[in-house]
C-alpha cells in the first residue's frame, strides 16, 4: 500500500504503474532505469463522501472508475499474462488514488470539475436504489448538476488541475 506522501509525489512502482523501457536509435541505444520510480503527469482520484457505509464505498468506487477507460482510454495499459500465457484484462496503467470529504467537499469538488471541464463520473445517493443502466442514468438526468445529492465522484486530467479539483479532501484511510 502506498503511503499518502507516494500518491503526492508519485512515486509508484510496482503492477500498472508503468515500467520504463530501453530505446534504440541507429546511432546510440539510451537505456533507461526500469526501477527509477514513474511520475505521471495525469491523476486519476476519487472522491467518496466520508459517511458512506463500507459496501457503498466499495460499490460507489467500482462503479465511477468503470467509465474512465472507454471515455479517455490513454488511462489503460497493456493486457496481463502470466508465466502460464494465461491473458487478463488490461488495467490503468496508473494508480487510482481514493479520497474522502464531507458532503459540501464533494459539492465544490464537482464544481470545480465541472468549470474545469475534466473527465469526471458521478454517483448520486438516488443510485443506490435502482437496478440497472437505464434507470441510474434516468435518476441523474432527473436533477440539475448543482443540486446532485453526490456521494462520490472520479475525476481525471493533468496532476495539477485534479489537484485543485480536491481541494479540501483527504486520502481514504
Amino acid at each position: 500500500m502506498r503511503t499518502e506522501n507516494e500518491a503526492e509525489t508519485g512515486a509508484e512502482t510496482g503492477a500498472g504503474a508503468g515500467a520504463a523501457t530501453a530505446t534504440a536509435t541507429e546511432t546510440e541505444t539510451e537505456t533507461v532505469d526500469e526501477n527509477a520510480p514513474v511520475r505521471f503527469d495525469t491523476k486519476i482520484a476519487v472522491l467518496l463522501r466520508c459517511d458512506l457505509e463500507p459496501w457503498q464505498r466499495l460499490n460507489v468506487t467500482a462503479f465511477l472508475v468503470s467509465g474512465l477507460g472507454t471515455a479517455s482510454p490513454e488511462v489503460v495499459g497493456e493486457p496481463y499474462q502470466d508465466a502460464d500465457g494465461t491473458v487478463y484484462l488490461p488495467m490503468f496503467r496508473q494508480p487510482v488514488l481514493v479520497f474522502q470529504g464531507s458532503k459540501e467537499a464533494l459539492s465544490a469538488a464537482h464544481g470545480r470539475a465541472r468549470s474545469r471541464s475534466l473527465p469526471s463520473a458521478v454517483f448520486t445517493s438516488d443510485l443506490f436504489g435502482t437496478g440497472h443502466d437505464r434507470d441510474n442514468r434516468a435518476a441523474v438526468r432527473a436533477v440539475g448538476g448543482d443540486r446532485l445529492d453526490l456521494v462520490g465522484m472520479a475525476v481525471y486530467g493533468a496532476r495539477n488541475a485534479v489537484d485543485k479539483v480536491l481541494k479540501g479532501a483527504r486520502m481514504h484511510p
